[in-house]
């Protein structure tokens, strides 16, 4: 037996790229010929007959078993294609028409005093209203959903823990806008007047808390599934080697799952950044700079492009797409700030 003969028989690119072309052109000659749609469906019909065409021509040359391997490696590679085609989609529309408004003006001026004739105004306020509503919410949503998670892998045990998972995944489903009316009814109708002489208050802190209800459950969530992946050979060398638990889990268990408990939080973080409902319910969207999210109304980016995008003036959607740019961009450095900082727990130096 020398190699040659062993060597199996490998389609040629070029027959592979020819099958492709002739699938597209027998599409197009069908989808146009009977008048039945466009290029979409010419697109959908000449991945099937390419499909066809290569299970005929690479079970003749490279055999039935070969021949279905690359047709489902090829269904793969598509269905990838497939996923990643309206993301790039949405990426692509983002910013080809955020770019209009992407100046200076925009991003040192707020919406006071702004008409529906004027083309400038930016979105100062509403930067300033989501950095500080979504940071608050993080301070206050972290350590709860991360000690949560702890209790319920490390120490939870019998129907209380049952009954506290139980909830999480309950509120995990819960719309935004309930959240929302939690918050108004309890912070904003109740607390809020004893600080403000009997008078109920919107704030962008009420926003915070609205935002940390909607954030706590999927950090809780995620960092349990995070802490239930550490292995156990960890948990107990730290143990025989005569290391507390609660030491073993500060400097054993949490640095190893560091980095999926990192994608958690941004996947909440996200999240809380494009609410809109509690916002609009709690911190009344103004229109003007405010720094103070304990008093007066505030603006979020999420709810600054909600108005926008509604507004009658011919300007106003030019600002709605750059805000929303904005807000994906600042959501991107966030997170690709927070990969940066899990790399260098003390496990992987």
């Amino acid at each position: 037996m020398t190699p040659d003969n062993i060597r199996s028989k490998k389609l040629p690119l070029v027959v592979n790229l020819g099958i492709a072309v002739a699938g597209l052109a027998l599409a197009a000659a069908v989808v146009y010929g009977f008048g039945i749609g466009n290029y979409v469906l010419v697109a959908v019909i000449g991945v099937i007959f390419y499909l066809i065409g290569l299970q005929i021509v690479a079970g003749r040359i490279e055999g039935p078993r070969t021949a279905r391997d690359r047709m489902w490696k090829t269904l793969i590679y598509a269905a990838c294609l497939l996923a990643i085609l309206p993301l790039a989609s949405v990426v692509w529309t983002l910013v080809s028409k955020g770019v209009e408004r992407l100046d200076g003006n925009f991003f040192g001026t707020s919406m006071n005093n702004i008409g529906a004739r004027d083309p400038e105004g930016g979105a100062y306020h509403a930067i300033i209203g989501t950095l500080e509503q979504v940071g608050i919410a993080t301070l206050i949503a972290v350590p709860l959903g991360v000690l949560g998670a702890i209790y319920l892998v490390e120490y939870g045990r019998g129907r209380f823990a049952n009954t506290v998972r139980f909830f999480v995944d309950v509120m995990t489903g819960i719309p935004s806008i309930v959240a929302g009316l939690f918050i108004l009814s309890f912070w904003v109708l109740i607390v809020s007047p004893w600080f403000n002489n009997g008078t109920p208050r919107f704030s962008g802190f009420a926003a915070s808390l609205a935002l940390t209800v909607l954030m706590l459950p999927t950090i809780v969530r995620s960092t349990e599934e995070m802490l239930r992946l550490v292995p156990g050979p960890l948990r107990e060398g730290a143990y025989a080697l005569g290391v507390p638990k609660w030491k073993t889990i500060l400097q054993v268990v949490l640095p190893t799952a560091l980095p999926g408990i990192v994608t958690g939080v941004m996947l909440a973080v996200a999240r809380a950044a494009g609410e809109t409902a509690p916002v609009l319910l709690v911190a009344g969207g103004a229109a003007s700079i405010n720094f103070n999210p304990f008093e007066g109304g505030q603006q979020s980016l999420a709810l600054f492009v909600y108005q926008q995008a509604g507004d009658a003036s011919r300007y106003a959607p030019a600002r709605a797409w750059t805000a929303a740019l904005t807000l994906v961009a600042i959501v991107l450095i966030l997170t690709i700030a927070a990969k940066l900082l899990a790399r260098r727990n003390s496990l992987s130096k």
